[in-house]
C-alpha cells in the first residue's frame, strides 16, 4: 500500500491569491453596522422608551396591593350591630396567563354561579393583565376556587356589609356599593366616618403570581370608625313588624312610623313599609329605597288642630272649658266653600272641639286670630323647615308665607290642608306638648353628653297651656273621642287623629284616596315617648286615623314603654274593663 501523498497547502491557489481590500472593508463595515444597530436599539430601550418598557415590566411583575380598611360598624344605642363588615374574597384573573383548555373551567363556573360562556367572555377582555371574575364571594367558595389550582386565577381580600336587622332597619341604615361606599341612609350620611382609608403595599411577583419581594414602604390602612345611633333595635323591629301587619291588613299602599324619646329628642325607631333587604341588590326598587318618614310629605289634616287650640289659649282668647256655638247642621259656609263635620255639634267646649275633631270649631278659633300668628307658630314648630338631621333626602315640607294666604286658606290651614309636612316633622312638633311648651331638637346619633334630665328646648307655649292641651289629647283617646283604639293597657295616652284626602292627578281632592294618621304621647302626665303613624291609602274599608293608625300607635306605645322599663301609670284591670264597656257601647267598632 502506498503511503499518503505529501500535500503542499501553500501551493493552493485559494491561499496564495490576494484578498481584495474592498472585501475586508465590507466585512468590517457590516460588523460596525451591526454594532450601531445594537447601540441604537439599546439607546431606544434605555433612553428614549425607558418609561414605556419600565411600565410594561411593572405591569407584568410589579403590583400595588391595596390593603383595604375595615369599614366601621353601625350600632344601636345599646351596642347591638345594625351593620358590620365580613371578609368576602373577590376572584380575579390575568387573562394572558390562563390556560383555556383546563378541564377545571366548568367547576369554576359552577362555583362562581356563572355560565361558562360568561367566564370565558370575561377572559377575552382587552386588558390582558387584570379582570374581575366575581366580586365578594363567601369564604367557603373562595377556598374551593383556590383548590382548583387554575393558573392565572387569583383572589384578593375584600369586605362585604351585612345587616342583621334586615328589612326592619333598611331605610334607616341604608346600604353600600360593592366598592364599600355608602349609597343610602346612615351608610351615606356618615360615609366619611365609616370608610376609613385604605393602605397599600408594592410587591414584585413572578409569572405564577407569587410575591417575590416587597418594594418600598408599606402604608397601613386607617380603619373606619363606628357610628352609634339613638335607635333601639328592639323597638325598631317591633315598630316595623306592627306597621307591616297594619299595611297588609288594611291593604294600604305603604306606611311609616316614628318613635321619639320625649325627654331627650332621641329617635328610638323610624320604619317604613314596604321595605327591602339591604344586602340583596336584585330586590331594590327606586320607590322602595325612599325613607318616606323623612323624604315624603303629606297634608297633616286634623293632627294640627291641637296647635290652633294651644295658640288660642296662649293668646288668652279662650280657656279649655270655654263653650262655643258650632253648628246644628254640621256645616258652615265660608265664602263659596262649605266646611263640614262628621256629626252635627250645636255647642262644644274648646277641649271637646279637639276631642271630637270639629273642623267648624277649630276654624272659628283660627278666625279669631291673625293669620300671621298661626303661620308663626307653625313655623316655630318646624313646618316648612328642613329637620336638622344628618340624613340624605330630608325634606322641608311646604308652608307658604301668611301674606299670600287667601281667606279660605286661613281656615283650611287650621285643620291641616294647604301645608305639607313629613312624619318626622309632625312627631317633632308634638314635643311642644310633651316637653311642657318647649320644642326640642331631634337627634339620630347617640351622644355621651346627653343630660340625664333631658334637653332644654325653645319655649313656644306656657307650660300650663301645654299641659292643658295634653289633657285634650287624652280626651281624644277616651270614651267619646275619635281614637279610643289608641289606648294602651297600663299606660295613659293622648294624641290626635288625622284623615286627609289625597290630591288626584287633576289637582282635585279624591273621595277614594286617604292618608290615615295618628300622633300622640305617653304617659300623659310625664310623657316619655312620642309615636307618629301614617298609613297611605288604606283599602280595606276603613279610612279614619282612629281606626287605621291608632291601633299601631297603641301596640307600639305599650311595647316601647315596657322595653324602656317605664312603670305603668294605670291599673291594667280597670283599663281592660273600660275598653270592654266602650266596645259594647259602640257595637264592637273599635
Amino acid at each position: 500500500m502506498a503511503g499518503p501523498r505529501n500535500i503542499r497547502y501553500s501551493a493552493s491557489p485559494l491561499l496564495t491569491s490576494r484578498t481584495p481590500v474592498w472585501r475586508s472593508k465590507l466585512v468590517v463595515g457590516l460588523v460596525a453596522a451591526a454594532f450601531m444597530v445594537l447601540a441604537a436599539r439599546a439607546a431606544y430601550i434605555q433612553v428614549f422608551s425607558n418609561n414605556f418598557f419600565q411600565k410594561q415590566g411593572e405591569v407584568r411583575y410589579s403590583r400595588t396591593l391595596e390593603l383595604p380598611a375595615t369599614r366601621g360598624r353601625i350600632l344601636d344605642r345599646n351596642g347591638q350591630m345594625l351593620a358590620t363588615s365580613v371578609l368576602a374574597p373577590s376572584i380575579w384573573a390575568i387573562p394572558e396567563d390562563v390556560e383555556e383548555q383546563s378541564p377545571q373551567w366548568q367547576k369554576l363556573a359552577r362555583l362562581l354561579d356563572m355560565p361558562l360562556a360568561d367566564v370565558k367572555r370575561k377572559l377575552q377582555a382587552e386588558d390582558k393583565t387584570f379582570v374581575w371574575l366575581k366580586r365578594q364571594v363567601d369564604e367557603p367558595t373562595a377556598r374551593q376556587v383556590a383548590a382548583l389550582g387554575l393558573k392565572g386565577i387569583y383572589q384578593t381580600k375584600e369586605y362585604k356589609r351585612q345587616y342583621p336587622e334586615g328589612e326592619a332597619a333598611a331605610h334607616l341604615v341604608g346600604f353600600t356599593s360593592i366598592e364599600d361606599h355608602g349609597l343610602e341612609g346612615v351608610e351615606l350620611a356618615f360615609n366619611d366616618t365609616l370608610s376609613g382609608k385604605s393602605g397599600s403595599r408594592r410587591v414584585i411577583k413572578d409569572r405564577l403570581g407569587r410575591v417575590v419581594e416587597a418594594v418600598g414602604t408599606e402604608v397601613p390602612p386607617v380603619e373606619g370608625r363606628d357610628v352609634r345611633l339613638t335607635i333601639d333595635s328592639k323597638i325598631q323591629f317591633f315598630a316595623y313588624e306592627r306597621l307591616r301587619q297594619a299595611v297588609q291588613e288594611q291593604r294600604a299602599q305603604s306606611g311609616s312610623v316614628v318613635v321619639l324619646d320625649a325627654q331627650s329628642g332621641e329617635m328610638l325607631a323610624m320604619a317604613n313599609y314596604p321595605s327591602y333587604t339591604p344586602d340583596r341588590l336584585t330586590r331594590r326598587g327606586s320607590a322602595a329605597l325612599r325613607n318616606s318618614a323623612l323624604t315624603d310629605t303629606f297634608e297633616p289634616g286634623s293632627t294640627v288642630k291641637p296647635f290652633v287650640a294651644a295658640l288660642a289659649l296662649e293668646r288668652g282668647i279662650v280657656t279649655p272649658s270655654t263653650s262655643m256655638a258650632i253648628s246644628t247642621s254640621g256645616q258652615m259656609r265660608f265664602g263659596g266653600a262649605v266646611i263640614s263635620d262628621t256629626h252635627a255639634y250645636p255647642v262644644l267646649t274648646v277641649s271637646e272641639i279637639v276631642q271630637k275633631s270639629s273642623n267648624i270649631g277649630i276654624a272659628k278659633l283660627a278666625l279669631q286670630m291673625p293669620a300671621s300668628d298661626l303661620w308663626e307658630l307653625y313655623s316655630q314648630i318646624g313646618f316648612g323647615q328642613r329637620p336638622q338631621l344628618p340624613f340624605p333626602g330630608v325634606v322641608s315640607g311646604r308652608l307658604r308665607p301668611w301674606k299670600g294666604w287667601k281667606p279660605i286658606e286661613h281656615v283650611t290651614m287650621s285643620y291641616g290642608y294647604g301645608l305639607s309636612v313629613s312624619l318626622v316633622q309632625l312627631a317633632q312638633a308634638y314635643t311642644v306638648f310633651a316637653h311642657d311648651g318647649e320644642i326640642i331638637p331631634i337627634t339620630l346619633q347617640k351622644s355621651q353628653y346627653v343630660d340625664a334630665d333631658g334637653v332644654r328646648g325653645v319655649r313656644l307655649l306656657h307650660a300650663d297651656h301645654a299641659r292643658a292641651v295634653r289633657q285634650m289629647l287624652r280626651m281624644v283617646t277616651s270614651t267619646g273621642g275619635t281614637a279610643t283604639r289608641a289606648q294602651a293597657q297600663g299606660y295613659s295616652v293622648g294624641g290626635k287623629t288625622g284623615t286627609a284626602r289625597k290630591l288626584d292627578d287633576n289637582g282635585t281632592y279624591s273621595n277614594k284616596k286617604y292618608r290615615s294618621v295618628f300622633v300622640g304621647l305617653a304617659p300623659v302626665e310625664q310623657p316619655r315617648i312620642i309615636v307618629a303613624v301614617m298609613i297611605d291609602e288604606p283599602g280595606a274599608g276603613r279610612i279614619y286615623g282612629g281606626d287605621v293608625a291608632a291601633p299601631v300607635f297603641s301596640d307600639t306605645v305599650q311595647q316601647t314603654l315596657h322595653l324602656m322599663g317605664v312603670q305603668p301609670d294605670l291599673d291594667v284591670k280597670p283599663q281592660i274593663v273600660a275598653e270592654g264597656m266602650d266596645r259594647a257601647a259602640k257595637g264592637g267598632r273599635l
